[in-house]
């Protein structure tokens, strides 16, 4: 049997597929031809913040809806 290596940058595609474009792990695995553990195992990692094949100096899901939160608040505040 054959191991498939993915990139870090195709990793973080499939992701974003589920995470950001609101795709089910079923659908985002077919239409990129993974197995949908596979693609599960990515989401679980990126939502814990401990993907271990990120690129130096990225952050994760929870830190980046943290600071969209936090500059909310600031705009609100200024707009007013």
């Amino acid at each position: 049997m054959k191991l498939t290596t993915y990139t870090p940058e195709f990793r973080a595609e499939a992701v974003k597929l589920v995470l950001a474009q609101g795709l089910t792990l079923e659908k985002a695995a077919k239409r990129i031809s993974i197995p949908k553990g596979t693609l599960a195992n990515w989401v679980s990692a990126a939502k814990k913040g401990s993907d271990p094949t990120a690129p130096p100096g990225s952050r994760s899901v929870s830190e980046l809806e943290a600071e969209v939160a936090k500059l909310r608040k600031e705009l609100a505040v200024e707009r007013i």
